[in-house]
């Protein structure tokens, strides 16, 4: 997720961070290459142009320049910057003050707004609430039979129209059904999946505004994708205008390089970014922080979204049972494979290296980042073992090797880099979990 950005910045303030002492021209100098990399990453000429301006205006005052350390007091006018120009604070969703609290979901074809409707319900539900999703598209079929199936996934109930339509009244009718529904039968959200339609179409967005004008929902969601960055903007001021939106969800995040939307869409409608769609499953819905997304981005990592994943994953007793694994003294393969899958819950390792500070050389180091076929063959290779060898790696003899690269489709060279590598974590360990490393250690799993 913003890599190409966050490449740029890093390496544009690294060079600031050497120098022992800045000059105006030092800043004129690296804040045209942060011109360079905003428009490259697709953001609005204007919101450039103020940002710099900005940047400009702190950067070369003299609690700045005269600082013992300016460098890093220029980062931290870039990080403020670029935290206000996402909105500053997390904008959280409106909840109504007696249920249901109803969500209406709009967007264009194609952007994922059948599947944030089921992240969302999913979200909803982990925090114990009641809810109700409306197939609120009584054109489209398909489109009723794809929230369905998400719908049973989640053990989430669908309301859907008893028979389908294409006027305008009976997209105003299923929605208020829907809306009914969720009142009488004491539900504590309802999300409704309108159907995708271009920002340009007068009819159907005049549809939006009647159902709006039924429904009366706390939330108006623009549910857009991230790849297509000033296409996105222009979409959300057109829908906005037209519907009054209350917040947007930027889907495909996590194939977005650039970040042009990201950036761009708080400034130009000053409605809300509230969550970023980063995956096809439905646990892949971000909360969306502006501070933390200027951390990655300037690439200070987001420690604090890693720590509430981990907290999500993992359960107090799955936390003291992880923590009695790595602090034993008998830390098996079958212990160093589970918890390789343990890390895998957290997300795709590209992911978790993007939270951690300095997560973005780290992805340089390993080759542009951790291929998650090689995971695959180290678990392919332990699952190969006999249980016996998974707790006793002194037993794999040479035959032994010889068949669990058979059976893993390796070689005898991979086995033996396995078993290595698996000493070496074993070693950190134990030098970890000696002394008050140990009580460190528990008290990091433990939160």
């Amino acid at each position: 997720m913003l890599d190409a950005l966050s490449q740029k910045f890093e390496a544009i303030l690294k060079r600031l961070r050497g120098h022992g002492v800045l000059t105006e021209q030092n800043i004129a100098e690296a804040l045209k290459e942060v011109r360079l990399a905003l428009l490259e990453a697709d953001v609005n000429f204007k919101i450039v142009k103020d940002f710099i301006d900005r940047v400009r205006e702190k950067a070369v005052g003299q609690e700045v320049l005269q600082s013992l350390t300016p460098g890093h007091q220029v980062v931290k006018v870039v990080w403020e910057e670029l935290r206000a120009l996402m909105g500053r604070d997390h904008a959280g969703l409106s909840l109504a003050p007696v249920p249901p609290t109803v969500i209406m979901m709009v967007g264009l074809h194609g952007a994922g707004k059948t599947t944030t409707c089921g992240k969302l319900a999913r979200l909803f539900k982990d925090q114990g609430r009641r809810v109700l999703l409306v197939a609120a598209d009584p054109r489209r079929p398909a489109a009723g039979e794809q929230l369905a199936s998400l719908g049973a996934d989640l053990n989430v109930p669908v309301h859907r129209a008893e028979r389908t339509g294409a006027s305008r009244d009976d997209v105003v009718r299923v929605c208020a059904e829907g809306v009914a529904r969720g009142s009488e039968q004491g539900y504590d959200v309802v999300i409704l999946d309108t159907g995708g339609r271009l920002h340009i179409d007068d009819e159907l967005m005049e549809e939006l505004a009647q159902v709006k004008q039924a429904v009366k929902p706390h939330e108006m969601l623009l549910v857009a994708d991230a790849m297509v960055g000033q296409d996105a903007v222009t979409m959300a001021e057109r829908f906005d205008q037209r519907v009054g939106l209350t917040g947007v969800i930027l889907t495909k995040v996590e194939g977005d390089a650039r970040g042009g939307a990201v950036l761009s869409i708080r400034a130009a409608t000053g409605k809300p970014i509230k969550f970023l769609g980063v995956g096809e499953k439905l646990d892949a819905l971000e909360v969306f922080h502006p501070d933390r997304l200027a951390s990655r981005i300037l690439g200070m990592g987001d420690v604090l979204s890693l720590i509430e994943k981990a907290q999500e994953t993992y359960s107090r007793e799955q936390a003291e049972a992880i923590q009695k694994q790595l602090t034993g003294t008998t830390l098996t393969l079958e212990d160093f494979r589970d918890q390789i899958g343990q890390v895998n819950r957290l997300g795709s390792m590209d992911q978790i290296l993007g939270m951690l500070p300095g997560g973005q050389r780290l992805k340089e180091m390993a080759g542009g980042g951790v291929p998650e076929r090689d995971i695959t063959r180290v678990l392919a290779m332990i699952d190969s073992m006999t249980p016996r060898e998974r707790r006793d790696h002194t037993i794999i003899s040479g035959s032994r090797k010889k068949r669990i690269a058979r059976g893993s489709g390796t070689n005898v060279q991979d086995v033996n880099r396995l078993i290595k590598q698996f000493l070496t974590a074993r070693k950190m360990m134990k030098a970890l979990t000696a002394g008050g490393g140990k009580r460190q250690l528990a008290q990091l799993l433990r939160g």
